[in-house]
Parts: structure tokens; sequence; C-alpha cells
């Protein structure tokens, strides 16, 4: 059994530690409020542009955008990998790469070639550790998603697809359901298929300003644009609660360890203190 010191610095270094995780666990309920209140903020914008782009895709007949238009055969696979920079936040990072590395094997199973573009230094490190074809990446995008920094890697992926050097553009995130509960999913973005446009209840008419091929190709890219912020703006809320629920859990964790630590050295100072009263006992019997 370790001595009485040993214990009180096992103790005192616990009661540190827990210290720290109630402190991070504090600051990422803060910021997942934050998170949660940009998220809905940016929910009206997306679903106004969906609309927008659904009735313009359905009510301009002689231009085509590129977007549009699906391949006959898949040939290369572009992916948007979205998470966090920073770790402690449960297995948030996890679910998502391993969901987007399970997606990667069966591309190239059926003979495709994948281009990835992480988001996030979690993200970039996988997927260079795993030998994948990084196309384009962003770190350091910090607990404020900023469409100016992500609008460069997405648009390598966008212009690689008008090329036809993609045939289709997805992207894997964590998509926050509540505080407790988050889900790695993979949503297509290219070719935008009738499903996630949906179908507009009547057919509007639109005069276009210059001409139709200049306002449809501004429009879908900030659509295409607005749904990569938004996952992005899921993925910050469902980090935040993943890591607030992880400290949570280190916290509770280090006070059951802090118990079970004073319970062995109650124990430990106990004996000593019998072994010290046996001694003297002893040792009047001897005299």
């Amino acid at each position: 059994m370790p001595g009485s010191k040993e214990i009180r610095n096992k103790i005192k270094s616990v009661e540190n530690t827990r210290k720290i995780t109630k402190a991070m666990e504090m600051v990422a309920a803060s910021k997942m409020r934050k998170a949660q209140d940009r998220m809905r903020a940016a929910r009206p914008y997306a679903e106004k542009i969906r609309n927008v782009a659904a009735h313009l895709s359905h009510a301009n007949s002689e231009y085509k955008h590129p977007f549009l238009n699906s391949r006959k055969t898949t040939k290369n696979v572009g992916l948007i990998v979205v998470t966090s920079d920073k770790g402690l936040c449960g297995g948030l990072n996890t679910n998502v790469l391993r969901l987007a590395l399970s997606n990667m094997k069966t591309w190239e199973s059926e003979g495709k070639g994948v281009f990835v573009s992480p988001i996030g230094n979690k993200g970039l490190g996988f997927i260079n550790r795993v030998g994948g074809n990084v196309k384009s990446h962003l770190v350091g995008l910090g607990d404020v998603p900023h469409l100016e920094k992500l609008i460069g890697p997405v648009k390598v992926l966008l212009d690689a697809f008008v090329a036809g050097e993609i045939d289709a553009l997805y992207i894997s995130y964590t998509r926050f359901v509540n505080t407790m509960k988050q889900e790695a999913v993979t949503e297509q973005l290219l070719p935008l298929s009738g499903e996630k446009l949906g179908s507009p209840e009547g057919q509007w008419d639109y005069i276009y300003e210059p001409e139709a091929s200049v306002v449809i190709d501004d429009l879908l890219k900030r659509y295409i644009e607005s749904l990569v912020y938004s996952a992005v703006s899921e993925n910050i809320a469902s980090e935040q609660s993943s890591r607030m629920v992880a400290m949570k859990a280190a916290s509770d964790n280090a006070k059951d360890v802090i118990g079970e630590l004073k319970l062995i050295y109650n124990k430990a100072r106990q004996a000593a203190i019998t072994k010290e009263i046996s001694e003297i006992v002893g040792g009047a019997a001897a005299v």
C-alpha cells in the first residue's frame, strides 16, 4: 500500500485536474449556446436561398447550370470532411472520420478516384495519415465560422466539378440533434438533385439582369456555400456540446477517484495509527 504522502499528492493532482475539466465544461457550455444561436440564425437564409434555387432550376429552361447536370458515369468523387481543430470532445471527430473513411474505401473499391478537402486540423491530420488525396484544406477556423475563409477550399472543388475533374461532391460532418446527441452524416452537394432542392409549389417567372447564366451561376454557388457554412456551423455546435458532455463526465469521474483515494488514505492512516499504538503497547509490556 502506498504511503500517506504519495496518496495526498495523488489526491491533490486529481483535484487540480478536476478544476481544469470543470472550467472547460463551463466554457464549452457558454460557447455551445452561442454556436446554437448562430446555427439557428443561419437556417432562414439557407431555406430562402434553397427555395429560390428550386424555382430557378424549374423556371429557366433555356439555360442548364452544370451543377444541375448529372453525369452518366462517376469516375472521380470529391469529399469535404468537417472536423474540429482541437480535441477533448469525446468521439465527435472519430465518428465522422470513421464514416468518411468508410465512404472513401467504398468508392475506391468501385474504381473511383477520391479527392478530399478537410476542414479542421483533426481531419487534415487523419487524411494525411491514411494517404488520402488532399485537394484543398482549411485549418484554424476557430469558434466562429467565416464564409470568406470557407469559400477558398470549397471553390477548388466546385471548379473541379465544372471542369469535369470530379463527377460528384459530398460533405461529411456532425449534425447537431440536441445537447446529448450528435450524429455523423454524409450528404451529396453536387450534382444538385431534385430531393435536395425540393419541388416548388408553383412556377415563378424571372427577369434576369444582365442575363440568366450570370445570375444562376452566382446564385447556385452561393447556395452550395450556404450548405457548407450550415454544415460547419452545425459541426461547431456539436463540438461544443460534445466537449461539454465529455468534460462533465471527466469532472464526475475525478470526483469519484478523489473519494476512492480519500478512503484509501484514511485506511492507510488508520493502519499507521494502529501500528504505532501496538508498538507502544508492546514496548510498555516489555518494560
